[in-house]
């Protein structure tokens, strides 16, 4: 009975194993490709690596950093906004700025009063108990005068009749009568000229200066707020409430890189820009820019775009490794050719996304 069962199990093993290798002989129809691969639409065009940037007058995307360091107070857009030249989009915590600001502004105020209190001299009561002090030394002067001569005249009727000592002490009273009303007259006419013109003019630089130094607080203390350097659109923001800040940049806690821009701008979605970096092996190869065109393909689609020649940016620089811009490098240099080009409805193109490019010559 064993003997049976070992046959019989062999021989059905046996016939699965033709079954299979039959089954797996048989030719299979190759699956279609999900999108057709790029390829070059000219008899004899240039490949190059796209980037997909806003469209620009010059330049690329605004990398937009603060011009001071500081915590994020409030995020005061969002990413996708349209904005208009001027609006705010990040402010950091400006509290010390501020009350610097409110300082020297009182001080600036308190100068300006003082400079007012100059040019208004002299006071009326001031001038008022000058002149009083006047007549007060006139009567001193009028009464010690009497004294004097009322002794003289006795002393040349009858002498003898006034010590010589007494009528010396009267001369001496009349005397300084005289010089109390001559100083009284001068300090009325000090306090009749007003403030002397030098502590004008020292008193108005001095309020000047500290306009000039409220000012400057106040014009950093609006670089605590970044705004937007003209019309367009927030592409990235990449800095969060509570998060610091300084003018080289932000830290990216995903790619560790600690000099990234607050804020990238870009122009309205219109239109988009194309960044091709050509090698330089190919650039005796371009055609001449009356003659370019371009075809862009859209990777994982099989989108082609026709591109419109916008400028060739005239200076070969080293390639750049797109996924880091700053930081990885290769030896080989590049000319950069930039393109415009109307996203189709439908499409989803982002600023940033990379692209196949062929560029040709027409007829």
């Amino acid at each position: 009975m064993k003997r049976k069962l070992i046959f019989i199990l062999s021989a059905v093993g046996f016939i699965g194993a033709l079954v299979s290798a039959y089954l797996l002989s048989l030719p299979h129809k190759a699956e279609p490709p999900v999108f057709a691969p790029a390829a070059n639409p000219f008899e004899k065009g240039i490949y190059a690596n796209g980037i997909v940037e806003s469209d620009q007058p010059s330049g690329a995307n605004a990398n937009l950093y603060f011009e001071v360091s500081g915590t994020v107070r409030q995020v005061l857009a969002k990413e996708g906004d349209t904005v208009r030249k001027g609006a705010p989009l990040v402010a950091l915590d400006d509290t010390v700025q501020r009350r610097t600001v409110e300082q020297q502004k009182e001080q600036a105020a308190a100068a300006q009063a003082q400079l007012q209190e100059l040019k208004a001299q002299p006071r009326p009561e001031n001038l008022a108990i000058a002149k009083a002090q006047v007549e007060v030394a006139q009567a001193s002067l009028k009464q010690a005068q009497d004294q004097y001569d009322k002794q003289r005249r006795s002393s040349e009727i009858r002498p003898g009749s006034v010590s010589k000592d007494a009528l010396d002490n009267a001369a001496n009273a009349q005397k300084v009568a005289t010089a109390n009303l001559e100083l009284a007259r001068r300090q009325y006419d000090l306090t009749r000229a007003g403030a002397w013109s030098y502590d004008i003019t020292s008193q108005d630089r001095q309020y000047r200066a500290l306009s000039a130094a409220a000012d400057a607080s106040a014009a950093l203390l609006d670089k605590y707020t970044l705004r937007a350097p003209g019309d367009g659109v927030v592409m990235a923001i990449q800095v969060t409430e509570g998060s610091f800040v300084s003018a080289q940049g932000s830290y990216d806690t995903y790619t560790g890189a600690s000099n990234n821009p607050a804020v990238v701008m870009g122009s309205a979605p219109r239109t988009l820009a194309v960044r091709c970096y050509i090698d330089e092996i190919l650039v005796h190869r371009l055609p001449p820019v009356d003659r370019l065109v371009a075809e862009m393909t859209v990777r994982g689609t099989s989108e082609h775009l026709p591109l419109e020649f916008v400028r060739v940016q005239p200076y070969v620089s080293p390639k750049i490794q797109l996924s880091d811009q700053r930081q990885e490098r290769v030896d080989v240099r590049v000319l950069p050719v930039v393109f415009r080009f109307t996203p189709k409805p439908g499409l989803k193109l982002y600023p940033g996304q990379l692209v196949d490019v062929y560029i040709g010559q027409k007829p």
